[in-house]
Parts: structure tokens; C-alpha cells; sequence
């Protein structure tokens, strides 16, 4: 099959591979689309650190081709959903009902191989590392079967394979990791892929006013599109100042900060107003530490969450958010800004650094 691999940093490759048949607890997966998503950019580029050579993909939905033994949750034909975090509802975190942060979901992410170890991808006789164990940006994929989550008959793939990230994490943000209130006042610090998604969850939890803020103009754009009511543009700004001038002086009830960066998880947490929550959802570099004033920790009482993909329980949550799509109060459609093939994957890749997309989707 052909597959994206990156064999060193900075080159990525579509390459012919090859792939064993699932073992027990897994599932092969005949890929229907991928998103193109920014933490596989961030594998290319060496900010997250993987070891290479490394399966690209982790945002994808297709059909189930072959189930391995003990796999009784989906059979072949089933539409299904991929989560990076494979959920076993059996460790200390799923029990406490966290299985966002599930022990083996953990596990894989820290190895980008199967729970064992081991791996079912290779080129020749060289082992593949699978991004989260899904390599989704394949025409095919050998997943952890709790990774696979299934989908009613008539879900559109092409739109679905969007709620393995960014939609879950965006819009779980809201609905879980903050819990938050119709009524409130939001900002929202980057608007991509995962941004935009805060955003439509701050409009379906009832937000009165979502304030998006980027340095790019289309970004912007695509912001008001999803429902911000305001945007700010942080190119030579004060954020801060701006979004306290339009909150009455106070700040936000609640900030979000979709980028990943020590600017701005601190620009979002001084945005946030005397009691109110700043939810980190963006993953930076672990070597960027950020800072904070300890007298008003107290004083504020603030509270600073992270958000781990959308604090979900994925077989429970995407589901429900293709229902929110059916319904019509999710917007799925209008994330997918264009559609390329395989082969086109060098330009959906130079779409998403020049910020045109809202998603990019592979098709296969």
C-alpha cells in the first residue's frame, strides 16, 4: 500500500509499504480520509519528538476490512472513527471515567507502536513506527480495535475522519474540559483547525460573546464564519488590552489557547478575567516553560486547565458529535476547505503552513 513516511526530519515521502494482517484486540482498516492536521508538522518538523522512520496520520476514518480475535465491538463493513487515544476502559483512568488519559493510550503515544511493542508496517524488511499507532495518512491502517470507534451506516467519511482530532478536541474543550456555561464570555487564541472547533462549541454551549484571535487575516475570517463575534488581529497588538476593552475592563470568563506557545498561554491567562478559567488546549514544546506572577494566583483565583483531547470518551463523544453535525448545529462541511489525494500531499502540507485551509482532507 502506499503510505506518508517520514524517514528523517524535514522529508516526507509517499511510499509503497508493506502491512501484517490484525492480530488479536486489532483491527485493518481500509482508509476513507485523513485530515491533514498540524501535530503531523509538527513530527516532520522535530517538535514533537518520534522516532523515525514514522506512518504519518492520526485524523481518519474508513471501513473496517478485517477484524483479529477478541474484537467484538465492530466487524467488517463497519464505518469507523480513528482516536490517537486508544481507550481500554480498564485502567485506573478510564475507571475514574479520564479515559483521555487512558494508561494504554499513554503507552502508545509515548512508542507509536501496538501495546506490545510491536509493529504491523514496514518497507522491505525496515520496521515502521505508526504515528498513535494509526498511521492514517495510508490506504490502509492496522489499529488497536479500542481506537476504532464505530459509525452509524450513512456517516460521510470525508467529514467524519475530522472529529478523530480536531473537533473533539476543540469542541470537548468546551464541553467537558471546562464544562462551560451558556451566557459566557470567550476568547479564543488561535483560529485552525482545532481553534475553529472551540469556537463552534463555545456557539452550541451558548457563549454571549467569542472573541477569536490569530496574526492571520484568512484565519480571521474562517473565525467569524464559525460564529466568533469578534476577532482580533494580534499582528503589533496588545491582545490583552483588546480583549479587556471588549469585555468591559474584566477579561474573559473563559480563554482558550489553541496554539501551543508561551506567548500566548500568557496573553490568554492575563485575558481571563478575576475567578475565571484558562483552558491550555495547545500542545508546545517541552522545552518552553511559561510564567506566572505567584502573588495573583491566589489573589485572582483563576483557575489554569489543560485540555488533553477534549477530556473525551471517544466511544461516547464522536458519536454524539456526528449527531450534532446531523442535526445541523455542527459545522463539518465548511471545515473541509479543500480535498487532495495521496500524491498531493506535499501541497496539502505547504496549505496548512500558509494558514489557507481551515482542514485540508486526504481522500482515498
Amino acid at each position: 500500500m502506499k503510505a506518508a513516511v517520514c524517514f528523517e526530519k524535514d522529508v516526507l515521502t509517499v511510499d509503497d509499504i508493506q502491512f501484517s494482517p490484525p492480530q488479536a484486540r486489532e483491527v485493518l482498516v481500509r482508509m476513507s480520509a485523513c485530515g491533514v492536521c498540524h501535530t503531523d508538522l509538527s513530527v516532520l518538523n522535530g517538535t514533537v519528538k518520534m522516532k523515525l522512520p514514522c506512518v504519518l496520520g492520526h485524523e481518519g476514518a474508513g471501513i473496517v476490512e478485517e477484524v483479529g480475535e477478541e474484537v467484538t465491538h465492530v466487524k467488517k463493513g463497519d464505518k469507523v472513527v480513528l482516536s490517537w487515544v486508544a481507550q481500554c476502559g480498564e485502567c485506573y483512568y478510564c475507571r475514574i471515567q479520564r479515559p483521555n488519559l487512558c494508561e494504554l493510550g499513554e503507552k502508545i503515544n509515548a512508542t507509536n507502536r501496538m501495546p506490545d511493542g510491536s509493529t504491523r508496517l514496514r518497507k522491505d524488511e525496515k520496521e515502521l513506527n505508526v504515528f498513535s499507532a494509526l498511521g492514517a495518512l495510508a490506504e490502509y491502517a492496522v489499529v488497536p480495535a479500542r481506537a476504532a470507534v464505530r459509525l452509524p451506516p450513512d456517516a460521510p467519511l470525508d467529514k467524519a475522519a475530522l472529529i478523530g482530532c480536531a473537533v473533539t478536541t476543540g469542541v470537548g474543550a468546551v464541553f467537558n474540559t471546562a464544562q462551560m456555561p451558556p451566557g459566557a464570555t470567550v476568547a479564543v487564541f488561535g483560529a485552525g483547525g482545532v481553534g475553529l472547533n472551540i469556537i463552534q462549541g463555545a456557539v452550541i454551549a451558548g457563549a454571549e460573546r467569542i472573541i477569536a484571535v490569530d496574526v492571520h487575516p484568512r484565519k480571521l475570517e474562517f473565525a467569524k464564519t464559525f460564529g466568533a463575534t469578534d476577532v482580533v488581529d494580534a499582528n503589533g497588538k496588545d491582545v490583552t488590552a483588546a480583549i479587556r476593552e471588549l469585555t468591559r475592563g474584566r477579561g474573559v470568563d473563559y480563554a482558550y489557547e489553541a496554539v501551543g506557545r508561551k506567548e500566548t498561554i500568557e496573553q490568554a491567562y492575563l485575558s481571563t478575567r478575576k475567578a475565571g478559567t484558562c483552558v491550555v488546549v495547545g500542545v508546545g514544546s517541552v522545552k518552553e516553560q511559561i510564567s506566572l506572577n505567584v502573588f495573583v494566583l491566589p489573589l485572582f483565583e483563576k483557575r489554569l486547565l489543560g485540555s488533553w483531547f477534549g477530556t473525551a470518551d471517544v466511544h461516547k463523544d464522536m458519536p454524539r458529535l456526528l449527531d450534532l453535525y446531523t442535526q445541523g448545529k455542527l459545522k463539518l462541511d465548511e471545515l473541509v476547505t479543500t480535498t487532495y489525494s495521496l500524491n498531493q500531499l506535499d501541497a496539502a502540507f505547504a496549505d496548512m503552513k500558509s494558514g489557507v485551509n481551515a482542514r485540508g482532507v486526504i481522500l482515498f
